[in-house]
């Protein structure tokens, strides 16, 4: 029976690269029952639509959502970010990101594990005396034993399946409330785990051994913002954000899976967006519906062919040889 997948080119190099990702599924023999969705900054230019009650009621009967990019410069900025990425983060309750990276050096692949709800993004302040001298602008950070509780559970079953390492980064010396919240969940949460080894880092030695020292990373848990930076970092040092795949799953529910890079409006249509990343975000898509063989046999496609440049259609072809 055909996995049933709601698919949102989005806008830009969008439809490109994910044009690339369901031709490599289908090379793979994966069978795949879709469902178009025009949504996106050029949705909401031509009739004021970002994401309706309608299709999010049809996305919760998908088995997996699979996304390209969305944004366009017309469209006032974060308008489409928060109306469409992060409704449906909240409204789905996608509460794990979870992003693989290749060691610069190629050795070993770590995994970031993002709370993909809550913090920052969630959207907590306002502002007070707007336009004046004496404005006043708070933007609160929203963390739950629930959502720290999952997210670190998450992480360490992944690390189950892995290396046994799991490592915790935030910045408790100055983050005194939430990072307490996360420092102590996450070591309760360990204590379940006692065959994982744990290492704490702040963000900012964190992002130091990313560059210089990938090496002792598995798997790293973090919130909601020093993932969104991390995971960018992590991208442009194992290959370039073309190369950067992402899920953004409710293990309980419909998950999405998408490429970590814009939209690109300046290139599109000019068919040179590498689609590796979204071909791999496909990859990670069929492991969540079970179909690993095929998974694998991509990831394997995609790492064989990585070096490699030529058109986006081009890089599509050689992925599918590589098969």
């Amino acid at each position: 029976m055909a996995h049933k997948v709601g698919i949102v080119g989005g806008d830009g190099i969008g439809p490109e690269v994910i044009a690339q990702g369901m031709r490599v599924i289908e090379a793979a023999g994966v069978e795949l029952d879709t469902v178009d969705y025009d949504l996106g900054g050029q949705r909401y230019l031509k009739d004021g639509v970002v994401l309706t009650d309608e299709i999010l009621d049809e996305w919760r009967a998908l088995d997996a959502i699979y996304l390209g990019a969305v944004g366009t410069p017309d469209v006032p900025p974060g308008l489409i970010e928060r109306g469409l990425l992060l409704r449906m983060r909240f409204e789905l309750d996608l509460y794990i990101n979870h992003r693989p990276f290749l060691a610069p050096d190629g050795s070993h692949e770590f995994i970031v594990v993002r709370e993909n709800t809550e913090g920052t993004y969630a959207g907590e302040g306002g502002l007070l005396r707007k336009g004046t001298p004496h404005e006043i602008a708070t933007q609160g950070s929203v963390n739950t034993r629930m959502g720290v509780e999952r997210a670190c559970r998450y992480a360490f079953e992944q690390a189950t399946k892995r290396r046994n390492h799991v490592t915790l980064v935030h910045k408790t010396n100055v983050l005194t409330f939430s990072g307490d919240l996360w420092e102590r969940t996450f070591n309760e949460v360990a204590a379940d785990y006692p065959n994982v080894e744990t290492a704490y880092n702040h963000v900012d030695a964190a992002c130091i051994y990313f560059v210089e020292d990938p090496k002792r990373y598995d798997v790293i848990v973090t919130d909601n913002l020093f993932g969104d930076i991390l995971t960018d970092l992590g991208g442009a040092v194992s290959g370039g954000v073309g190369l950067a795949s992402s899920a953004n799953l409710n293990p309980e529910g419909v998950s999405m899976f998408e490429p970590v890079h814009g939209s690109a409006p300046d290139i599109t249509g000019q068919g040179i967006a590498n689609p590796l990343a979204a071909i791999l975000s496909g990859a990670m898509m069929l492991e969540h519906l079970g179909e690993t063989v095929a998974a694998t046999r991509i990831r394997n496609a995609c790492e064989a062919v990585s070096a490699e440049t030529g058109t986006t259609v081009e890089m599509g072809d050689k992925v599918i040889a590589a098969l």
